[in-house]
């Protein structure tokens, strides 16, 4: 892979960083302003679907960062856009869809078919 496209990549993931870090930072203060009592149960039950709700979002968040942080760490190490199952280079279309990706098409085609298998 290019340099160019190297740093583009770089960019792309730094930006996808801040965005998903504020979003989480955003869930938490939502989090935090839903502790109010409630009189009737239904609205309760309705608090508490949203709470969970929004915990599931940011649990994704979650997850979201840690992939980006560990495609970051691609970069820097030299391995960014090669696929971990078969060694071979991941397509910029394929990265541009989804930067975070370590497998090729191919490679996740064929994951994906074991495990609907299963």
């Amino acid at each position: 892979m290019e340099q160019k496209d190297l740093e583009f990549f770089q960019a792309l993931l730094q930006k996808m960083l801040e965005e998903a870090q504020n979003k989480g930072d955003g869930t938490l203060e939502e989090l935090n302003m839903s502790n109010e009592p409630f009189a009737d149960p239904a609205d309760r039950a309705s608090a508490e679907s949203d709470r969970a709700f929004i915990l599931r979002i940011r649990d994704r968040e979650r997850i979201l960062i840690r992939k980006i942080h560990e495609a970051l760490r691609r970069i820097d190490e030299g391995v960014y856009g090669i696929c971990e199952e078969c060694g071979e280079e991941i397509s910029l279309s394929r990265l541009k869809a989804r930067p975070v990706t370590t497998l090729c098409i191919n490679c996740k085609s064929r994951q994906e078919e074991r495990e609907n298998a299963d």
